[in-house]
């Protein structure tokens, strides 16, 4: 479970540190499909138009006080207003707020209400860990959508696991920055795929896998709600449910 911290403090830093110093002596740097570097190597993200799309999840009164509990991103929509997320982030109740590109206990594209979730019947059901993936639209600031803000991010339904190489990025709950990986998934299951991505723990749940298309195909949750570990993470994957889900809360033509 990605929402939760599975390391102690300062063994997870410790290791954190570890693969930032391997990132910068590795000399075998992949391509990975526009991403970041090498494959399997977890670093600091640096500010950009494609990491300020991601952010925090706090609850409280969205004072920046709170720890932040998960990551979630901007995907297009009707109304420019959408985040996607784990569905295990958002079905605790309570006030939650988006901050994009925050760093440093800082949020320089604002602090943004979530009002209104979406999740889909199996999940609010039974948890079904096929169905761990959440839509939340967030309000406005000052008659300013987030999408015109910091821009958007494509949802994409149907993709063969490990077509392409995917960058995750997102917040670990003991960190006040983001960091991220470029891998290439593999099978699960059927319905679930795998990424092995080092230093992922408590808080990055909700991390998108955006692909060098600039498109979201997955979301750390699923299996064991992302993981139980902090080398190895999951996403379901997208298909018809997760679809449909997406158009009703993006609010496009069926």
């Amino acid at each position: 479970m990605k929402r939760i911290a599975r390391l102690p403090g300062a063994r997870r830093l410790a290791l954190f540190g570890a693969v930032v110093l391997l990132a910068l002596t590795t000399s075998s740097v992949a391509a990975a499909d526009r991403g970041p570097g090498p494959f399997g190597v977890t670093v600091r993200a640096e500010p950009s138009p494609q990491t300020v799309r991601v952010g925090a999840l706090f609850g409280g009164d969205g004072d920046l006080l709170g720890d932040h509990f998960c990551t979630a991103s901007v995907v297009r929509s009707t109304a420019h207003d959408l985040i996607v997320t784990a569905a295990h982030c958002v079905d605790g109740g309570g006030k939650m707020w988006f901050v994009p590109g925050y760093r440093d206990g800082q949020a320089p594209y604002g602090v943004w209400e979530v009002t209104k979730t979406y999740v889909g019947d199996a999940w609010s059901g039974d948890q079904d860990e096929d169905s761990d993936v959440a839509f939340a639209v967030v309000e406005d600031l000052g008659g300013l959508d987030v999408e015109d803000l910091v821009g958007g991010n494509a949802f994409v339904t149907g993709q063969a696991t490990g077509a392409t190489a995917v960058t995750v990025t997102g917040y670990p709950k003991s960190l006040d920055v983001p960091i991220t990986c470029t891998n290439k998934p593999t099978v699960h299951s059927r319905t679930q795929q795998r990424i092995e991505c080092p230093a992922f723990p408590g808080g990055t749940s909700g991390s998108p896998w955006v692909n060098g298309d600039g498109a979201v195909v997955g979301v750390i949750g699923g299996h064991e709600e992302g993981g139980s570990t902090d080398d190895v993470s999951y996403s379901v994957v997208l298909g018809d449910e997760a679809a449909a889900l997406y158009r009703r809360a993006a609010n496009w033509p069926v």
